[in-house]
Order: C-alpha cells, then sequence, then structure tokens
C-alpha cells in the first residue's frame, strides 16, 4: 500500500539509532543472562593435564597389546592414583598404577586398561592383575591435554548470552571475570483513559490494563530491567513527563503503548511529535507506529494500544534494538516453514503476523478463535508461535508453506 514502511525498512530506522554502553565487569557468579562483549580465551587447557577417562590402571600401551582371554598379560600394580592427585609413579616394564576417573596418567603412561578387561576388576585391583582384552589402540581412555581447548584458544565470541552451560565453559578455562554488556534499563508507559489496574471493578468504558505486564515480561526476557511502569491518560502533558523522567534517570529506553495512531486522542502522537516521527508500517498488526531517540540516545517507541498488536511490534521492532543494545550477535529468532494446518483470509498489503500454535503433526493452526484481531488477548495467551504470511498472500489454504517464529 502506497504511503507504508515496510518492516525491514522501519526496523533499519530503529536500529541506525542503537548505541551501545562502555562494557562492565562481572565475576561468573553475576554473570548470568549478561552478553559477552569481548572474545573469552582460555587461561588454562581442558583437560587441564592427561587423566584418565575410565577406572582401571594406567600402563604402558606394549605391555598389553596383545593380551587376550587365552593369554593374559599379567602386570604387577605399585601404585594408586585417586583423583586430585599430584603422584607421578614412575613405571617399569610390567607394571601398572591403578587409577581413577580424572586422575592425572602418569608421565611412563600412555594407556588405560578398565577395571572391566581384567580377570578380578576392582575387587583384584592390587598386587597382580590379568589384563584378558588388548586396548584397541596406544592412548586408549586417556584423555589428552589441551584435547577440548588449548590456552589462548577462543572459547566463547563476543555477543555470547551467558548461561549455565557458557559459564561453565569460562570456568573450566579459568576465566573468573568477564567484560559484558550492561542490562538495558527501560521504562514502559500505558496510555488510555480507559485502563485499570487488574481485578478492580470496571465501570461502563473501562478495561482492565494488561500492555504494562506484556510489554515487562517480553522486557525481562530478552536480558533487560523495567525501571518504571505506569498508566497516564489520554490528554496532558504524561508522555513528556515520562520521557523526561527517563532522561533524568539514563534509561535506554521507553516503550509507550497506545495512543500513536491518527484518532482524537492520541497523547503520544500530540505529545512527543518533536521527539518521535509517527509513520504506517506494512505489517498486521501494528501499522501504526512511532519511533524517535533522544539527543543522549535514548530509545522511544510508539507502539499501538491493542495487546497482539503490542505483541507483535515488540517482536518485530523492540525486541531487535534491545538485543542490539547488548550487542548479542543473534537478534531475530530462527524461522521453520510449516505446512498450515487451516485456512485463514490475510490483510492485503500487509504482512501478517498471527499469534499460532503448533499441533503434534508440526502444522500450523491460529492461536485466536477470532482469527488476527488486534484485541483477541486470551487467544494471544495460547500462542506459541507467530505464522507470517507475505504481504502478496491473500489466502492461506490448508497446506500451504508457512514461515514461523517459535516463541520460547
Amino acid at each position: 500500500m502506497s504511503g507504508m514502511r515496510t518492516v525491514e525498512e522501519q526496523l533499519a530506522v530503529v536500529l541506525a539509532a542503537v548505541r551501545t554502553r562502555p562494557a562492565v565487569t562481572r565475576t561468573l557468579d553475576e554473570a548470568v543472562g549478561f552478553t559477552l562483549t569481548e572474545p573469552a580465551r582460555a587461561q588454562n587447557p581442558v583437560p587441564v593435564f592427561d587423566n584418565s577417562a575410565m577406572d582401571g590402571f594406567a600402563v604402558r600401551f606394549a605391555d598389553v597389546a596383545t593380551a587376550s582371554s587365552e593369554r593374559p598379560a599379567v602386570l604387577r600394580v605399585v601404585a594408586d592414583v585417586p583423583a586430585g592427585s599430584a603422584e607421578d609413579p614412575p613405571l617399569a616394564r610390567g607394571t601398572a598404577a591403578r587409577i581413577m576417573t580424572g586422575a592425572p596418567v602418569p608421565a611412563a603412561a600412555d594407556t588405560v586398561v578398565p577395571f572391566e578387561d581384567t580377570v578380578g576388576g576392582l575387587a583384584d585391583s592390587l598386587g597382580d592383575i590379568r589384563v584378558v582384552r588388548a586396548p584397541a589402540a596406544e592412548g586408549a581412555h586417556v584423555r589428552r591435554a589441551g584435547a577440548d581447548a588449548a590456552v589462548g584458544a577462543v572459547v566463547l565470541e563476543p555477543g555470547t548470552l551467558l548461561g549455565a552451560r557458557q559459564l561453565a565453559a569460562l570456568a573450566s578455562v579459568g576465566i573468573a571475570r568477564v567484560a559484558v554488556a550492561p542490562r538495558p534499563r527501560v521504562a514502559i508507559v500505558s496510555t488510555g483513559a480507559e485502563l485499570v489496574p487488574p481485578g478492580e471493578p470496571l465501570a461502563r468504558g473501562q478495561i482492565p490494563e494488561s500492555n504494562g505486564l506484556l510489554l515487562a515480561g517480553l522486557v525481562a526476557e530478552v536480558g533487560a530491567e523495567v525501571v518504571f511502569r505506569e498508566v497516564v491518560g489520554d490528554d496532558g502533558a504524561g508522555p513528556a513527563e515520562a520521557v523526561a523522567r527517563a532522561t533524568a534517570l539514563g534509561l535506554d529506553a521507553v516503550i509507550f503503548s497506545g495512543g500513536v495512531s491518527a484518532g482524537a486522542y492520541e497523547p503520544v502522537r500530540q505529545g512527543l511529535s518533536d521527539a518521535m516521527e509517527f509513520v504506517k508500517v506494512a505489517m498486521q498488526p501494528g501499522k501504526p507506529q512511532g519511533f524517535g531517540a533522544t539527543d543522549a540516545g535514548m530509545l522511544l517507541f510508539g507502539l499501538p494500544g491493542n495487546p497482539v498488536s503490542v505483541a507483535v511490534s515488540f517482536e518485530v521492532l523492540v525486541r531487535p534494538a534491545l538485543l542490539r543494545l547488548q550487542g548479542r550477535r543473534d537478534i531475530h529468532r530462527p524461522r521453520r516453514r510449516l505446512a498450515a494446518g487451516t485456512g485463514w483470509r490475510t490483510p492485503p498489503g500487509r504482512r501478517q503476523y498471527l499469534p499460532a500454535v503448533i499441533d503434534a503433526e508440526g502444522r500450523v493452526h491460529p492461536a485466536t478463535r477470532g482469527g488476527s484481531g488486534s484485541h483477541l488477548a486470551v487467544g494471544l495467551g495460547a500462542a506459541t508461535a507467530y505464522a507470517i504470511v507475505a504481504a502478496e498472500t491473500e489466502q492461506v489454504e490448508i497446506g500451504d508453506l508457512i514461515d514461523v517464529l517459535e516463541l520460547s
């Protein structure tokens, strides 16, 4: 449709305004959920030393290379090496050291024979042992130092989200502190004289305020922090006052819901026209959008007021910006192509983002009983994905392949 921006054009405007903040240093205990800003390089190798992968015996391969049940290799156990031992016992020909999983392999040994490849196993593991199964090769059951990571190797790249597995990897290579992006600090402002807190009695024309909770949850999911959340009416200086408060607090973004369209009571559009640009974007829901940035780089998002519009607009335009603020490598969810299990109509000339569910056979269905209505908040709660339908498509038929974003 003429006069409308594409989603990609609007997102480019948003991302061009993003300014990342200087990194901060965190201990590993403090770093979960933060994003790495520098390459993480191994301070020690992994494994740190040659160690045993099995409970058994450290041996010379030459002593057991021909062992079999018919002709066992007889070795004398001269040392015992538990995990954590600092001992490096000498091993002459025909001798072995009992060794436990994770213990350092003696320098004189090159192979480990598991207990189960001997006659007596653990019960007969001191004194003389009889090896009845030859190792597959020299070095069998030995974990070599540095096989996973050598000293100086980059183990995690900048832009990596630090979760449990990543933090464990950093600890294993001797890293105790990391440089990470600070969490974006965000204000959420819902507009509308009709909004009342959930659970309060509703007078005629009033509705429960839900967009603030929706946005607060979505902000938290991307690793950002909500500093304040409030509701303002349809007239007055509420939006401008919220921006002034956020500026004083040094926040990274303010997200407004409602008040950005072309009606008579649009407080964000009317009160922040000097700070934000208001446009139509070729998407459904979410056509009316506002965006701007202050001189200090604080991002101002103006989203439509209907709940599905809020959720979709956040997914398409706000989420990538908050991830980019953190230097995240992946700012978009991966897409899958799945078959439609239900047919539905689509809006002409606009890309549709339909709250959807995926059935047990991997087929896509609308999550809302009323189709793509932007007010259908209950159906939004059932959605596990967004089905994305191109602007050129007028009707989705059963079996059509659809792009899908699965929501975590």
